[in-house]
């Protein structure tokens, strides 16, 4: 890999619109939903969303005390903030996950759902989340999976070239990847994470099924067969929950943001940016319309 990733850029996008609203995903939403309330815990002090785009599960948060939702999309955060108003306990932050913008050890349950296929550097990502994990917390992750049946149908086929059962991730296509689950687990152990529990999720994402059944009965039955997911993964999609890196310190009282170029903590917004003390570095992030932004200093 090299050492600046590259990173998939929503900015703009109608994400929302295009692919969730009235776009016959209910089912989805639902079951990702169920699997992300068996894993995360109810409430804490403070808890981030990675890739968290417009917001569509930060209504599953209410037991937390301070949220952010940090994804590279400005315009994807500000739709975010539009929906959810002036809820003081929400952050709007817009950066690179190769470079996260916070001090060590703050986040106490981190989430991420449907983003980290677009990770080029996976290990790269997850030193990042581990450097910023409460060491007594969470890290729910949602991950495609190559290893799913229709994959393994296919190969056995011949109408796919590459293999669902070996360990490597696919990229299907540009910034777009599948992962096998036990890669994903060792990737995880590497910087000290714990997976402690899978879940299968979307049994029935088949359009098929999806006309002819309806969609809580749909709903019902992966509610039961995500308890399936420490046996046997076969979904599109996978859930697993681990505990963070016991080794870490817990952040400091009163410290949040960290200068995502040096890590030196930041202090207190001056005229609406966040400005690095370190003499060797003084850089300085915006904040404006209610999103700090690290993806670029002014």
């Amino acid at each position: 890999m090299t050492s600046k990733p590259p990173v998939c850029d929503y900015e703009g996008s109608d994400y929302r619109t295009r692919f969730w609203k009235g776009q016959g995903r209910d089912y989805e939403d639902q079951v990702e939903r169920i699997a992300l309330r068996r894993l995360m815990p109810p409430n804490g002090k403070t808890l981030i969303d990675i890739g968290a785009g417009f917001g569509r599960l930060a209504d599953e948060y209410d037991g937390y005390d301070r949220i952010v939702l940090f994804d590279y999309s400005r315009s994807l955060l500000l739709e975010a903030r539009e929906g959810l108003g002036a809820d003081p306990r929400f952050l709007y932050v817009a950066g690179d996950w190769y470079h996260m913008p916070f001090v060590d050890g703050l986040f106490e349950t981190m989430v991420q759902v449907r983003t980290i296929h677009h990770a080029a550097d996976v290990p790269a990502l997850f030193q990042q989340l581990a450097r910023i994990a409460h060491p007594a917390g969470s890290y729910v992750l949602e991950f495609a999976s190559k290893h799913h049946l229709k994959a393994i149908i296919r190969y056995w086929l011949k109408r796919q070239s590459w293999s669902p059962f070996l360990p490597e991730p696919v990229e299907f296509v540009a910034l777009n990847f599948d992962f096998h689950p036990r890669w994903i687990g060792r990737q995880l152990e590497a910087v000290g994470f714990s997976p402690q529990r899978m879940l299968t999720v979307s049994h029935f994402r088949l359009p098929l099924l999806k006309r002819l059944i309806p969609t809580r009965i749909l709903v019902a039955l992966d509610r039961m067969a995500q308890l399936t997911g420490d046996l046997w993964q076969l979904t599109p999609s996978v859930f697993v929950g681990s505990g963070s890196p016991p080794t870490g310190k817990a952040a400091e009282d009163g410290r949040f943001f960290a200068c995502p170029d040096c890590g030196t903590p930041l202090g207190d917004l001056e005229d609406s940016h966040l400005i690095c003390s370190r003499a060797s570095c003084g850089k300085r992030y915006s904040f404006s319309d209610g999103v700090y932004n690290f993806k670029e200093p002014v």
